[in-house]
């Protein structure tokens, strides 16, 4: 088989049959029985064999072969010592044409070759040449003589070739194919088959040979031809490996109906050896079986001899030039090795310098010493002087089969851990490994050599180790009993004795230098007991004449079998018959003597036994029964006798009427399908003897040859109708009539042609989920002549052009449900019908749809008040809403005892508290909730206790504000509206006092069940005071005491005078107002007024005290003084004013008039000085001047203070979350001069004439409201201040919560991209503050 080249990317490209036989490439169905191709002949056995000097006799091509062999390839592996001619290959027979199955565990073989005596070698030379002695397993032959086995010769698998190790030479390797330990497992009885009659044998072939595998599948009961694949291991199909390699061919009887699958291999390669497996599939029955192919390989074998030997080169210039080639070796064994000195090549070499090893190979005749120098490579290595070992291991020891063997190493440091090692796993101690210890030395001994300890072992010391190689030599096993000569005739025992030096020794049989076979159905058997050994044949042929042979190690003996054949004689010769068709057909004869077994010919060919065919053979009589006759029964019968060139014959004539083989169709009742538009060619068998005359018939009208698109045609043995287009019309039943001189036969067929369905009509869906829907449709009007087989499912999304396949597997109802839709998205859905011909097209489209769900149940339902004739629930929203969105709530109840549950409220609530009112009193119901959206009612939320109508007192509880725990204080004249909650059942009397008398018919009291308000309109003083409230239920009262006061404007202060008067200074008093306005005094607020323009300026305010001087004032003017009271109220009203006024004079200057009354200047004041300079006294002088001092004074100069300035924000914009429906305000303030134009903006576009925005400006204090937002009203916010000298802008995040749900937006005609923007900032707007933090 070809090995896979490589392409430029790296894959194997891989070899294609040449011819695949395709059948026609038009689109036409033929339907024609294959003729059953049955070719047997005799395969005769030709051995190959590769031996120079030794030849086997090739068979003559006229000698009769008992049975068909196969070539059977052993592998030979070389041995120690000397060798004798390699012997030739054994073939192994097999039954009818047929391979046996070889034993499922992949064994490697080896030639075993006798091996001459030879004196032991004592020196210890690492002949890395030397190589493990096959090992000969003789199988023993159990005593009842049944089942011969096998002789093979097992090698450990350590003694594989490094080279072959791992290797995958090509897609045939048996790595590539499955793994070893599968191979190693033994199949002791193949499972039972459902389709092969037949399965693939195991076996054996020679490398380059060729072997043929079939398999047989029965088609009674198959409408269709199976599908075969032959797969190498687990997974390589060799369907892409046919080539001149390997061949796979198929056949079919028509008559018996069976399929043959052959897989041929050509030339075989030593790597096409390993499991294989062929699979069977027909619709949902399947089978598979799995037979082993050995390829054998011969190998050349050898014997532990002188190195100079073993290093002769056989390949100069070839790729294994320099590596172990024991060709050489394989010698005669008359020819007599000559004798060489003992000399230690490896020692020389190891010690001599490069330039004299040519020298040394000239000197030893050793010629091939690149291979020797690649060996004494491995070998050689630098000796470093060790640290742990005084002295080393040897590099190699040599030790025979069953000897012992001591390793010794010596320690340089007594104490230090030493381990063995074999092949690299750890020895432990043994009675085959015994450890000793001597001084610094530490010793190894092996008892019981055998092969497998042939080995690398290595010690290890710390960090240093040291190896070596233990090489075990088998001893030979000599011959002390020859063989002795046969001579027999044909059906008798014959047994070959030898004895061997050896109990259990491995020998090998041979036949004419061939193995003998001893598997498990061979005819040879093999015993053997102690140092005997037997070759047994039950039952002798012709064909067992020969030179037997048994190969040792230590010889070979061989004797002469003779088998002669019994004289024939014919007591009964055939007689010729003749046999109506259907009829039995029996031929018999006689013949002696009894035992001689024959075969039956027919026109030359061989019969084999089958079901209808069935052929005896009791002692004389020699039978050929066949139960039913046919037209192909007929011809020449030949049987001959095995082993005999005598031949008995006779003649068979078939009388057939005309007959039409409709059977043949494989169709069921006779009825032949065929798509519209396609090409039909209708192939039936007929049968007659003589050939009958054919017409075919539709209704009357005979269907001619030399029809146009119609036509019939009739060959030997079958008759044809072709229709090249198929129509509709063409259905119907077309008969055949067949007519010869013995007789009429007619048939009819029905040829229906089919189309597939038409559309079904738009499906329909009636019920809607959230994720889900149900669809139903109509099948379609026509079917297409085929049944409806099922129907495909399709749906998309309405604004989306892409249709996705919702089931794979046919639908056969005419109702699907689909699942995983999108809430809320509108989708429609399309049908196609299938039958056996195909799809139809796509049905219309369905309306549109959007799934909806129902909200889940309301949340926590309790029960919130219970009079005697109501029951007020309430609950909480349900966890789930969805799309749909939530319309509202329906309560209902249900009377203890009963099922009926009765409707609380007509028309939903969107409250989540409801009162149930009529109730029974004293009756006990059941309340439940459930959430109504567009998509239906919700699960409902049942209180999970009866809830018992009948009012229960509560003691009266008042639960008082915290803002009316401490004084209430209000003005006169504003509104005074007190709330106090209360809590109590039944509803509690309320009661109201002001200091333990009735309040005042001005106030308004109102009452309800859980709260009473005081209301005054318009607030006085005389409403001040401490009111208490009670709450009484029953003898149960609670009471709470508030204190109101009404506060008002303080009076004037009262005897405002001047004190004193002394420089710039003025000392005023007072006395505190008669009223202060039911409220503490705060301060004062003192004012002057000069006496010339009677304008009064503020000197101090908020001051305590009733005393004050008054400082700073002008020289020269004479002031006015006037005084205010304040509370938490204000100013009073009024403000009482000095009667007396202030002339501010010079010090030292009198006025001429003293007799004003007006105070003089003193130098010291009685009254407490508390300075007050006015503005309004600095910014005025006097134009008053002194003639007497001639003082002039003059004004100083101011410059106006510029107070203009750029905008600037002193309170930004804040980040604001608004609920939908709420108004919501935005805020900030500005400083600027002069005033700025203010612009508010919604992400960058400027608000203007909005209604939904009103915009304020107040003290540089900016407001935007936004009126009952939206979550569209959601976005940045931008507040922009500008005027002459520049411009400022803050800016600020507004996110609305709540607003509409997905449904309602829908119902507005919202587009879906932005209804899609809207839920994500929903979504992200309901995260928690610290997660956005996180987020940011």
């Amino acid at each position: 088989m070809p090995e896979p080249t490589k392409k430029d990317d790296g894959q194997p490209e891989e070899n294609v049959a040449p011819d695949s036989g395709d059948g026609p490439s038009e689109n036409s169905v033929v339907i024609t029985p294959k003729e059953a191709k049955v070719a047997t002949k005799d395969t005769e056995a030709i051995v190959t064999v590769t031996e120079p000097e030794a030849a086997v006799p090739i068979p003559a091509a006229g000698a009769p072969q008992p049975q068909p062999v196969v070539i059977v390839v052993t592998e030979i592996e070389p041995v120690e010592g000397e060798v004798t001619d390699p012997q030739p290959i054994v073939t192994e027979p097999v039954e009818n044409g047929h391979n046996e199955p070889a034993p499922t565990k992949a064994q490697k073989r080896v030639e075993v070759t006798e091996v001459k005596e030879e004196e032991p070698r004592t020196s210890k030379v690492p002949v890395s040449s030397m190589k493990k002695s096959a090992e000969s397993i003789a199988t023993p032959v159990k005593e009842d003589g049944s089942t011969p086995k096998k002789l093979s010769i097992d090698l450990p698998n350590d003694s594989d070739p490094e080279s072959t190790r791992g290797r995958k030479d090509s897609v045939w390797s048996m790595e590539d194919g499955q793994p070893p330990e599968e191979i190693d497992k033994q199949v002791d009885s193949p499972p039972l088959s459902t389709l092969l009659i037949e399965q693939p044998q195991s076996g054996s072939i020679n490398v380059g040979g060729d072997i043929s595998f079939v398999a047989k599948v029965e088609a009674k009961d198959l409408l269709r031809k199976p599908t075969i694949k032959w797969f190498k291991g687990k997974w390589m199909d060799l369907a892409s490996k046919t080539g001149k390699h390997l061949q796979l061919k198929e056949s079919f009887d028509r008559f018996t109906k069976i399929h043959t699958f052959e897989m041929h291999i050509i030339k075989a390669k030593e790597n096409y050896a390993g499991n294989y497996r062929c699979e069977v599939n027909y619709k949902d029955k399947f089978d598979s079986c799995s037979f082993d192919l050995e390829v054998k390989e011969v190998a050349e074998g050898s014997q532990s001899i002188d190195i100079r030997s073993a290093f002769k080169r056989s390949s100069e210039g070839q790729e294994d030039a320099g590596e172990l080639d024991f060709s050489g070796l394989l010698k005669h064994r008359e020819h007599k090795q000559e004798e060489v000195p003992e000399v230690d090549v490896w020692e020389i070499l190891k010690n001599a310098r490069p330039d004299e090893y040519e020298k040394i190979a000239f000197t030893y005749g050793i010629t091939d010493l690149r291979g020797l120098l690649k060996r004494l490579k491995k070998t050689k290595k630098e000796e470093k002087k060790s640290e742990a070992f005084a002295k080393r291991l040897e590099p190699a020891y040599q030790a025979d089969k069953g000897g012992k063997i001591r390793l010794v190493v010596d320690l340089a440091d007594p104490t230090v851990e030493l381990k063995w090692y074999k092949n690299g796993q750890e020895i432990r101690p043994t009675p085959k490994y015994i450890f000793e210890h001597k001084g610094t030395q530490r010793i190894m001994v092996i008892n019981n050599c055998q092969m497998n300890d042939d080995a690398a072992y290595s010690v290890t010391a710390g960090d240093e180790k040291c190896t070596t190689e233990l090489f075990v030599k088998e001893l030979p096993v000599n011959i002390v009993k020859q063989l002795e000569p046969v001579k027999t005739t044909v059906n008798e025992r014959i047994e070959l004795e030898c004895e061997v030096s050896e109990e259990g020794a491995k020998v090998k049989w041979m036949k004419n230098g061939v193995e003998v076979p001893t598997g498990v159905r061979s005819r040879y058997r093999v015993k053997s007991e102690g140092t005997k050994h037997w070759l047994i044949i039950d039952d002798a042929t012709k064909d067992d004449t020969g030179t037997y042979s048994l190969m040792a190690t230590g010889g070979t003996t061989e004797a002469h079998v003779q088998v002669d054949l019994k004289p024939l004689k014919i007591l009964m010769d055939l007689q010729s018959v003749t046999v109506l068709l259907g009829q039995p057909l029996k031929l018999n004869c006689e013949i002696y003597p009894g035992n001689v077994p024959g075969r039956w010919y027919k026109n030359g060919q061989l019969i084999q036994s089958s079901e209808r065919i069935n052929i005896l053979h009791r002692a004389k009589n020699h039978n050929l029964d066949i139960e039913s006759s046919t037209i192909h029964d007929a011809g020449d019968y030949t049987f001959v006798p095995e082993g005999y060139s005598q031949t008995l014959s006779a003649k068979v004539h078939i009388i057939d009427p005309p007959r039409v083989h409709l059977e043949a169709l494989n169709v069921q009742d006779n009825t032949v399908t065929i798509v519209a538009g396609n090409k039909l060619r209708l192939e039936i068998p007929i049968s007659g003897e003589p050939a009958p005359r054919v017409v075919w018939m539709k209704g009357e009208r005979v269907i001619l040859d030399s029809g146009n698109r119609v036509r019939a045609e009739t060959f030997a043995d079958q008759t044809c109708l072709t229709i090249d287009i198929a129509e509709r019309e063409d259905t119907g039943n077309y008969k055949i009539v067949l007519q010869n001189e013995a007789g009429e036969d007619t048939a009819s067929v029905k040829i229906k042609v089919v189309d597939i369905p038409d559309p079904p009509e738009a499906p329909l869906v009636p019920d809607v989920g959230g994720d889900w829907c149900t669809m139903t449709w109509e099948p379609p009007r026509y079917d297409g002549g085929s049944p409806i087989l099922g129907y495909f499912i399709e749906r998309k999304k309405k604004q989306s052009s892409r249709w996705m396949r919702l089931n794979f597997d046919l639908c056969k109802e005419t109702t699907f449900e689909p699942k995983k839709m999108i809430e809320g998205v509108p989708y429609e859905v399309r049908i196609f019908a299938v039958n056996a011909i195909g799809v139809s097209k796509p049905s219309e489209p369905s309306k549109p749809f959007i799934p909806l769900a129902v909200t889940s149940e309301p949340t926590m339902l309790v029960v919130d008040d219970v009079t005697d004739t109501t029951v007020t629930m309430k609950w909480r929203p349900p966890d789930t809403i969805g799309a749909a969105g939530l319309d509202g709530y329906q309560v209902e109840y249900c009377l203890e005892g009963t099922d009926e549950w009765i409707l609380a409220n007509k028309e939903l609530t969107e409250k989540t508290r409801y009162t149930i009112t009529g109730l029974p009193m004293e009756g006990k119901i059941f309340v439940r909730v459930k959430a109504i959206n567009a998509a239906g009612a919700s699960a409902p939320r049942t209180t999970q206790h009866s809830i018992l109508v009948k009012e229960v007192i509560e003691p009266p509880k008042i639960r008082i504000p915290r803002h009316l725990k401490q004084t209430y204080i209000r003005k006169v004249g504003e509104v005074v509206n007190l709330v106090v909650p209360f809590v109590g059942k039944p509803r509690p009397k309320v009661n109201w006092l002001k200091e333990g008398q009735p309040i005042d018919q001005t106030i308004s009291i109102r009452n309800s069940d859980c709260d009473s308000i005081m209301f005054i309109r318009k607030a006085e003083r005389k409403h001040s005071g401490k009111y208490e409230l009670s709450v009484q239920v029953e003898n149960h009262i609670d009471t709470a005491m508030l204190d109101i006061q009404i506060v008002d404007l303080p009076g004037p202060p009262q005897a405002v005078k001047i004190e004193e008067v002394w420089g710039t200074n003025v000392a005023l008093d007072w006395n505190p107002p008669k009223d202060n306005g039911n409220a503490p005094i705060i301060g004062y607020t003192i004012q002057k007024a000069d006496k010339k323009t009677m304008e009064w300026y503020t000197c101090i305010e908020h001051y305590h005290r009733t005393c004050i001087t008054i400082t700073d004032l002008v020289v020269g003017n004479e002031y006015f003084f006037r005084i205010y009271s304040e509370n938490m109220v204000g100013l009073s009203e009024s403000a009482t004013a000095t009667k007396d006024s202030a002339l501010i004079v010079k010090e030292g200057i009198f006025p001429h008039d003293t007799a004003l009354g007006l105070y003089h200047a003193k130098s010291h004041s009685p009254f407490p000085s508390h300075t007050s300079s006015s503005s309004s006294s600095s910014s005025r002088s006097s134009s008053h001047s002194h003639s007497q001092s001639g003082l002039l004074l003059k004004i100083p100069e101011y410059n106006d203070r510029d107070f203009t300035e750029a905008p600037t924000f002193t309170q930004p914009l804040i980040n604001t979350f608004a609920v939908a429906g709420y108004n919501a305000t935005l805020n900030c303030s500005v400083r600027a001069n002069p005033r700025p134009k203010v612009v508010w903006m919604k992400n960058k576009i400027t608000i203007i004439d909005d209604p939904r925005y009103r915009m304020f400006s107040n003290q540089g204090v900016c407001t935007l409201e936004i009126r009952k937002p939206s979550p569209f009203d959601g976005g940045v916010y931008t507040c922009k201040a500008v005027n002459d000298l520049g411009e400022a802008q803050v800016d600020c995040k507004l996110e609305v919560k709540g607003g509409f749900t997905f449904f309602e937006l829908m119902k507005r005609g919202v587009p879906l991209h932005l209804i899609d923007k809207y839920m994500n900032e929903s979504k992200t707007s309901e995260k928690p503050e610290s997660e956005k933090k996180e987020s940011n």
